[in-house]
């Protein structure tokens, strides 16, 4: 088969009438029913030392001779955890079409805030260059996909451009509606129109960041907790501080994946809708990213935040964005034109 071009490939993609509106693509596909168990294959918990006194918790779905098969490493977005819908339909599709899948929880997530001392943010690359380096080394394993969603998106793109060639285990990488500039994305997170998300994350947040101190006394002053309304407020006071930057401005600009885009030096997929009400389409048409030889960006018109559920389609389920993923993992390369 002829590999299709960017346009093409966005065009594919068809959703239902209703879901054109980009806050229904976003919400309903969350609650479509599914199969999304995980019985039939094998796992092993793992834990996985990224800096001392923090550990990441993953569970591997090893094919039967690990060495043998190509391996994705999934990582979730804000607020989720290895355990969300799309990061359990990924994984069955992967496995089931050859890989070793490894889905993981970022640090603090999926139960994990006991792991770490620290909360996680959109910088914390090096976790996951980390646990590359451990599954060339201590595993054996030499072919390595990355595999993103939201948050968990730049974050494997800002490791892939800290990697640049220095690993050739590296194969590629995959992101879903990346927030590759935080800055940009916080202010549209903060529209209006968005409040129903941006609540949602806020009030997550906030809970987890009380899990958290109940853990380690002392370690935040959580007197001003009550009083943040805003994601950029939490991320000023909490999340900057807690990961060492000067303040959320300065994390926001240092943690996005932008600044390394050009470094990549592997295959790399980029699914972003151009409706998406929080990750802006326009950070995407920039000439770095449009024309990095490396770097396909596949836009829909239509698609919502990591939504992309289409109407029928001869030969494969509504998740469309997870297809075309693991098309990609077996060498579909989008061409530019």
């Amino acid at each position: 088969m002829t590999n299709p071009t960017v346009l093409e490939l966005a065009l594919s993609f068809q959703p239902p009438l209703p879901l054109k509106n980009t806050h229904l693509m976003t919400v309903i596909p969350r609650y479509v029913p599914r199969e999304t168990s995980l019985a039939n294959l094998p796992q092993e918990s793992r834990y996985f030392s990224v800096e001392p006194q923090s550990q990441l918790h993953g569970f591997c779905h090893w094919q039967d001779d690990r060495k043998v098969f190509p391996t994705v490493i999934l990582i979730h977005g804000l607020e989720g955890s290895s355990e969300s819908r799309y990061m359990r339909g990924i994984a069955a599709k992967a496995f089931r079409s050859g890989f070793n899948v490894i889905r993981l929880n970022q640090r603090t997530c999926g139960g994990t805030e006991h792991l770490s001392p620290t909360l996680y943010n959109s910088g914390l690359s090096s976790d996951y260059r980390a646990i590359v380096k451990e599954l060339v080394h201590r595993d054996g394993l030499d072919r390595i996909w990355m595999v993103g969603y939201s948050m968990g998106g730049n974050l494997v793109l800002k490791a892939a451009g800290e990697l640049g060639q220095t690993e050739v285990a590296l194969a590629g990488v995959a992101a879903v509606c990346p927030n590759i500039n935080p800055t940009i994305c916080a202010r549209a997170l903060e529209a209006p129109r968005n409040w129903i998300y941006h609540r949602h994350f806020v009030t997550r947040l906030k809970a987890r960041l009380r899990r958290k101190a109940s853990l380690f006394p002392g370690k935040w002053d959580l007197s001003m907790l009550g009083h943040i309304t805003t994601i950029s407020e939490f991320d000023d006071c909490y999340t900057a501080r807690d990961g060492g930057y000067r303040d959320g401005a300065d994390y926001y600009d240092r943690a996005g994946s932008r600044h390394v885009l050009d470094k990549i030096a592997v295959p790399t997929l980029i699914i972003t809708a151009q409706d998406d009400p929080f990750i802006p389409y326009t950070m995407f048409t920039e000439a770095k990213i449009q024309e990095h030889p490396q770097i396909a960006v596949v836009a829909p018109q239509h698609g919502g935040h990591c939504g992309f559920y289409q109407g029928r389609r001869q030969g494969e389920d509504p998740y469309w964005a997870e297809n075309r993923i693991v098309d990609f993992l077996h060498g579909m390369r989008p061409k530019r034109s």
